[in-house]
């Protein structure tokens, strides 16, 4: 796979205290895929996140976005890979939408006609283009969610990466927030997506990657998958049980 914008290279993390987070994990993400990421609670995804953006850093192996090691430019890892976390409440600092936007342009030390430019692209970018002065405490669960995009969008990022990004949401936050990954998939952004519920984005995804005991037990295409999700603790597709293509949510 060549030009790949995030690459894992024999990866291993371990914990203080002697305990394996990761172990061995190699793949990786060219410009433009749609990617799930799954496994059951313990299994490595949350740490292999962390990994993706320099939040945390490997123990042995390396991590190379954009090309580059997160441990010799972490800032750089961050820029490049953004992430929308499951509970976007604590993700979101700013007393209204586009002071919350703004933050990450701020912090890279742009020019305030740049930052401006930024916050009000990403804003429409996500169908939020006049909601800029709303404070965040009374959005809904779904507009939280496309306030942390445009957030990332703000920062130019290439890949997202959503952790768990449907808890809590009722349908329609669904549908909006699967939506909008859609759309960024359309602008050619690579999309992450971390979830224990595949069938809401499985119409999408070109690959999974199963995490397993903090090994990647399978990096393949959701229908070679199938059959051994279950072994691996994730439930699959409905549709697929029945030999039928699952159905996008947003139909």
């Amino acid at each position: 796979m060549a030009d790949s914008v995030l690459e894992f290279k024999n990866v291993s993390h371990t914990f203080s205290g002697g305990i394996m987070g990761l172990s061995g994990v190699s793949f990786r993400a060219a410009p433009g895929e749609f990617i799930i990421l799954c496994g059951k609670n313990g299994s490595g995804k949350t740490t292999l996140l962390r990994h993706m953006n320099a939040l945390s850093l490997p123990s042995e192996g390396e991590v190379l976005v954009a090309g580059v090691s997160t441990k010799k430019n972490p800032v750089q890892a961050r820029q490049v890979v953004g992430m929308v976390f499951s509970d976007v409440r604590n993700q979101i600092v700013g007393e209204t939408v586009a002071d919350d936007v703004a933050f990450g342009p701020e912090n890279l030390g742009l020019p305030e006609e740049e930052i401006n430019k930024r916050v009000k692209a990403s804003l429409e970018a996500v169908g939020m283009g006049h909601m800029g002065d709303r404070r965040p405490y009374l959005l809904s669960g779904g507009e939280k969610q496309r306030t942390a995009v445009a957030g990332v969008l703000a920062m130019e990022s290439r890949v997202i990466v959503f952790d768990e990004p449907f808890s809590n949401l009722d349908y329609p936050g669904v549908k909006q927030v699967l939506q909008q990954m859609v759309n960024l998939h359309g602008l050619g952004k690579t999309i992450i997506v971390a979830t224990h519920d595949i069938e809401k984005v499985a119409a999408h995804a070109g690959r999974i990657l199963v995490m397993d005991k903090g090994r990647l037990a399978l990096d393949c295409s959701l229908d070679e998958a199938a059959p051994d999700l279950e072994k691996f603790g994730v439930r699959r597709p409905c549709a697929s049980l029945f030999g039928r293509e699952v159905d996008s949510w947003l139909e």
